[in-house]
């Protein structure tokens, strides 16, 4: 389970319900009792409970969730019920199922591109940037990792991966093996990933033996040519493919070799049907 901060909870429920609710205050009907259900209509992968349960909770309610993150669960299953004053149920009503539905859709995106490439390589891992939709990140970490994914790269302080935009300020932009051999020196403890935007970059990457070289955009057969390269050369580095993969083409990219692939897809998934029932008690 991922932590979210109280302020981070906060900013998810007072972005709907900082004035209250004017319905449920107009028709005095909020300090009845009532009970809340969440249900999800398809079949899938389960994402954004364990979060849903602390906002239902800030919102003074007793909440049971009857599921895991990460479960796969059948159509009209019940993820979790909240008791309490019907004014508290419909404040989080929306703020809750919007987290359900668009973490659920993330993590089912990236269950599926998972079960696609792990049937041809059940070795191979797929990993998501950090290229979240802005102000999504904490929840989009989660339901990655809900999907079976793993994270490519949370921050910019997390790892070293050198882009053309960087070597650019360097004073020899071309000299990979130099370049290489200075983050090695300067982070020893992390990997040296590079990006490559092309074959002759790729070829200079496996050269200066970068532990990770990233292939962006190159297509399934590209990526398969200069797999071969580095098997002939034998060099120690690993190959990821990154830049448009989605689940059309994952399994073109596991056929042609690939270990690794980083993917930002799974953001832009559409977002599971969350049915939600409110009922007296």
């Amino acid at each position: 389970m991922f932590y979210l901060s109280d302020a981070e909870l906060d900013r998810l429920l007072l972005d709907d319900i900082a004035y209250g609710d004017l319905t449920t205050r107009a028709l005095g009907i909020g300090q009845q009792d009532g009970q809340m259900s969440f249900y999800r209509r398809q079949a899938g992968r389960v994402s954004g409970v364990s979060i849903a349960m602390k906002l239902l909770q800030k919102l003074a309610l007793k909440v049971v969730a009857h599921v895991r993150d990460g479960e796969d669960v059948a159509a009209g299953t019940v993820l979790l019920t909240a008791i309490g004053h019907v004014e508290n149920l419909h404040q989080g009503w929306k703020v809750v199922q919007n987290v359900l539905e668009w973490c659920g859709g993330v993590a089912q995106y990236m269950a599926q591109m998972v079960a696609i490439a792990q049937a041809i390589n059940p070795q191979i891992q797929i990993a998501c940037t950090r290229k979240c939709i802005p102000g999504t990140k904490s929840l989009a970490i989660a339901a990655v990792v809900d999907g079976g994914g793993i994270l490519h790269r949370a921050g910019t302080a997390e790892s070293l991966l050198l882009f053309a935009n960087h070597r650019h300020f360097c004073a020899e932009p071309d000299n990979w093996v130099a370049m290489v051999a200075r983050l090695r020196q300067a982070a020893p403890e992390k990997k040296v990933i590079v990006e490559a935007n092309n074959v002759e970059e790729a070829l200079a990457a496996l050269k200066a033996q970068a532990d990770i070289v990233q292939l962006d955009k190159f297509t399934p057969g590209e990526f398969a040519w200069v797999l071969a390269q580095r098997q002939m050369a034998e060099p120690k580095s690993l190959l990821s493919a990154t830049g448009g993969i989605t689940l059309l083409n994952v399994a073109d990219y596991t056929r042609a070799g690939a270990e690794l692939l980083v993917t930002s897809a799974p953001y832009y998934a559409p977002p599971t049907d969350i049915k939600v029932w409110l009922e007296p008690i």
